[in-house]
């Protein structure tokens, strides 16, 4: 399982989950509107869920009902973009 970064981050990119990362599993690139974390790469320690400063993110299983478009967006983001090109935060 991984965390999922919500609509609250739309367009607010804080980068304290970024920042609290033991592992740098949250990319995003310039053009992108908010943060996403891979599923591939997350360890489940939860560290970056406490500082997000508008309660973004939350555990796969978790995520609010209205907001469950974000876990498929999230696991897309990842098997559309090369992650070479992305950046870490």
């Amino acid at each position: 399982m991984t965390y999922i970064i919500t609509q609250p981050c739309v367009g607010l990119k804080d980068s304290a989950c970024v920042d609290v990362c033991p592992v740098d599993c949250i990319y995003t690139r310039e053009q992108d509107d908010q943060f996403f974390i891979n599923p591939d790469e997350c360890i489940d320690c939860a560290a970056c869920e406490p500082v997000c400063p508008v309660t973004a993110i939350f555990s796969e299983d978790a995520v609010p009902s209205d907001q469950k478009e974000y876990i498929e967006k999230n696991y897309d983001y990842f098997k559309d973009n090369d992650l070479s090109e992305l950046s870490r935060g």
